[in-house]
């Protein structure tokens, strides 16, 4: 075999003259009838080979196609100046083959290696093909040189990397447990866990003070364009501290990963409470890269002369101004009009012109001072509180897109604080924990009957309007964790069966503890500026949840589940 002397990235000037091997594939070859031009591919770069007739690599290079792998030597030389690549780092820069060795044949492949086209559901089905392609394997290098930099930035503060089991208990955490039979003890599961929480907070019952893993993670639930069922996340957990420390410590992590690996100084990490959030970008995930905030005119106007978006005694009203821009057409707003009556709200729109509005309810809004800049447009809607918010929100995305004032390259950290404790599940008809049922509430909130109104010690990083992960303070104690568990219908007879290893581990001396975890996928993709989390996973699954390429979920032999004890429902 032609082992190589080189990986392509290293052929410089300073070899020019001298024998040199490589290996890779070929990206492409152009017979010129009488010479051949291939350029080879590794994962450090391209460079051209030269055959010339009458060669015995000549003769072999002839049967060459493209994702052949080859072993080439030959002399290094600069390329003539007409004929220079700039678009290649090693453009300038040639190899005269002298002999040649096929190590391995290829069919032509269903997908364009060298293009950035084709059918997703194609390129799934050949990930490993897919996964040639150069921006593949940037993003995923990009991804080995931050989870390097999470560990050195760690490892310099006294964490200790700690593995946790990937078998686990079924507990309620938010989303369903992928579900595990035993073979051994039929008729029991082990569950996946949905994240590392009871054992990253038992090791600080342990004493381990400060823990760290880059944890893999499984939650059956329905996916959406930015979810996997498996999934990544820096985990991390603290012993004798509050929020305002494990923020500190997350928020020092993310500046460094910027500056260490894109060279981007992202500034200070501000904060917003989650109820500012709402009222203000009608998301708990703003993007803080444009303005349009939303205001409440409620108590700032007489909404007397408002006809039709008059609000009644339990609703809101609420302003958002559009910046001047030739995009946003009268069809466009008419159309978030319609959009909002099928919300269960009102809204009107008018452009401030020379002093006055016009169009849409510009006459209701006659002599009304809102603070509008000449060419700005007014949107005012009216409705109940959170779902006018929540539209709002989404308008506001929706417009900053489609005018385009969002800055590319840019990147906004916050911090959003006091999550609401509990939420209402309507489809069980009770209140469940929002984030998990361990976060430490607001002590001074639990004697409120109304559970929506207890606020917790939960805290959650946004980038650029994407959530890139949660944490909280946790419970320490037995008799408030038993509280919680029965605020949400957890019985203590199913806590005790379902928690009664976590429940005991608190009397044990249980210090004060906080954590936090950032998901992995969504990091890398927002600083990478990919499309999807598919972009930056190496062997991802679809929206449905199906490894095109392995062809999974799929079937298992009846001897599998008789020896597991399992009889598929409809099956004899």
């Amino acid at each position: 075999m032609l082992k190589r002397t080189h990986r392509i990235n290293e052929l410089n000037d300073s070899l020019k003259g001298k024998e040199v091997i490589i290996n890779g594939w070929v990206d492409r070859v152009r017979d010129l009838g009488g010479i051949i031009f291939v350029w080879v591919r590794d994962r450090y770069g391209i460079i051209q080979v030269l055959f010339e007739p009458g060669s015995h690599a000549y003769e072999i290079a002839k049967k060459l196609s493209v994702e052949y792998v080859i072993g080439v030597k030959g002399t290094l030389r600069e390329r003539p100046k007409d004929a220079k690549n700039l678009d290649l780092a090693s453009g300038d820069l040639e190899i005269l083959a002298i002999d040649l060795e096929i190590l391995a044949e290829s069919k032509t492949p269903p997908i364009y290696i060298n293009r950035e086209e084709g059918s997703e559901d194609i390129r799934l089905k050949y990930r490993y093909l897919d996964l040639r392609r150069k921006s593949l394997q940037s993003n995923l290098i990009f991804r080995h040189k931050l989870m390097q930099k999470t560990r050195e930035y760690f490892n310099s503060l006294d964490f200790v990397e700690i593995e946790t089991p990937y078998l686990m208990k079924s507990t309620p955490e938010g989303a369903r447990n992928f579900i595990v039979p035993s073979r051994i003890k039929k008729g029991t599961f082990y569950a996946l866990p949905q994240s590392p929480q009871i054992f990253k907070q038992l090791l600080m019952i342990a004493g381990f003070d400060r823990y760290y893993q880059i944890a893999r993670c499984f939650r059956d639930e329905d996916l959406r364009a930015d979810r996997q069922p498996e999934f990544t996340q820096i985990d991390v957990e603290m012993s004798f501290v509050d929020q305002e420390d494990v923020q500190k410590v997350i928020g020092d992590l993310v500046k460094y990963l910027f500056k260490e690996t894109l060279n981007i100084d992202i500034g200070d990490v501000s904060s917003m409470k989650y109820s500012d959030a709402m009222e203000l970008y009608g998301s708990d995930k703003p993007d803080l890269r444009f303005g349009m905030e939303m205001r409440n005119l409620k108590d700032k106007i007489s909404t007397d002369n408002l006809g039709f978006l008059k609000p009644s005694e339990k609703e809101e009203v609420k302003m958002m101004i559009v910046p001047p821009n030739e995009v946003l057409s009268r069809k466009d707003l008419d159309g978030y009009a319609e959009n909002a009556k099928s919300s269960n709200l009102k809204l009107g729109w008018a452009k401030f012109v020379d002093g006055k509005f016009t169009g849409g309810i510009g006459k209701l809004l006659a002599g009304v001072d809102l603070g509008v800049k000449s060419g700005e447009t007014v949107l005012i809607c009216t409705g109940e509180r959170n779902n006018l918010n929540s539209f709002l929100g989404r308008v506001r995305i929706d417009i900053a897109n489609k005018i385009k004032i969002i800055p590319d390259k840019t990147f906004k950290v916050l911090w959003i604080n006091e999550f609401p404790m509990f939420e209402w599940n309507e489809e069980e008809q009770r209140f469940q924990a929002q984030h998990h049922p361990f976060t430490m509430p607001y002590l001074e909130d639990l004697e409120n009957e109304d559970l929506s109104k207890i606020r917790a010690h939960s805290y959650d990083l946004v980038i650029n309007g994407w959530e890139m992960g949660s944490g909280s303070v946790r419970i320490h104690t037995r008799p408030l964790q038993e509280k919680i568990f029965k605020l949400i219908g957890i019985s203590e007879e199913e806590a005790k069966r379902r928690f009664g290893f976590f429940l005991e581990a608190f009397e044990y001396g249980a210090p004060p503890h906080a954590g936090f975890a950032i998901g992995v996928d969504r990091l890398v993709s927002i600083m990478v500026g990919a499309s999807s989390l598919r972009e930056v996973i190496a062997f991802p699954k679809t929206t449905s949840g199906t490894d095109l390429m392995m062809d999974t979920p799929s079937e298992v032999t009846e001897e599998q589940l008789k020896e597991l004890g399992i009889r598929l429902e409809g099956n004899s």
